[in-house]
């Protein structure tokens, strides 16, 4: 029986794929009673098939194991010393020839949308930037709250990657037969079940097998 590994997977998690997040929210609601008592008081909700997993610590999954892996707007969340622990432990699971999908939002296409509005004379252009790339902060919260964002928060972008950079990265990891992809045109149908065609729209996505 094939075996498919979701990581960052957030709502979306079909049973026919192992699937994996590392939010501080599925950690409370995976708490007996604990997260029975906050329920109605969470942002958000995993799916039950939802298993708390940290990729960058190693999932809970045997080497050579895997024939797909796909995560999906994640990395960038990621300092590059992380990115390239997560991007190990994903070689480690999958088995030889198995695929590996990833989409990441494209630092090429912010830049190039930057200097275009910056050549016409838009003063706003860097502040777009920043905004559209999740790279700036508006504001900063102090005290106990934004430690505790500090800590626990992963919503703004840590590392951007165009294609050229994350093939590198990827080649520099083993992977293989590295190749920008589209929304649902892997060979391996199976991935159709947790790719989202809005999540690839100002995006490199990259498959690359093992």
């Amino acid at each position: 029986m094939n075996r498919y590994i979701h990581y960052g997977c957030g709502l979306t998690a079909p049973n026919d794929w192992e699937n994996f997040d590392a939010s501080p929210t599925l950690q409370i609601q995976k708490i007996p009673f604990l997260g029975y008592l906050f329920k109605n008081r969470l942002n958000t909700l995993f799916p039950d098939n939802v298993k708390y997993g940290d990729i960058i610590k190693g999932l809970p999954i045997q080497d050579d194991s895997c024939d797909g892996i796909y995560c999906s707007h994640v990395l960038e969340h990621l300092a590059l010393d992380d990115f390239r622990k997560a991007i190990s432990n994903t070689y480690k699971i999958l088995r030889f020839g198995g695929i590996f999908r990833c989409v990441v939002p494209d630092l090429e296409t912010y830049a190039r949308n930057y200097l275009t509005k910056l050549e016409s004379g838009d003063a706003e252009a860097s502040i777009g930037f920043l905004n559209d790339s999740l790279l700036g902060e508006k504001s900063r919260v102090r005290g106990i709250k934004g430690l505790a964002i500090s800590q626990f928060g992963n919503a703004n972008h840590l590392w951007m990657w165009d294609f050229l950079s994350l093939a590198a990265e990827l080649r520099n990891a083993g992977f293989k037969n590295i190749k920008r992809c589209k929304f649902n045109d892997s060979s391996d149908k199976a991935f159709n079940l947790v790719e989202d065609e809005g999540r690839f729209k100002d995006a490199v996505a990259i498959e690359c097998t093992k």
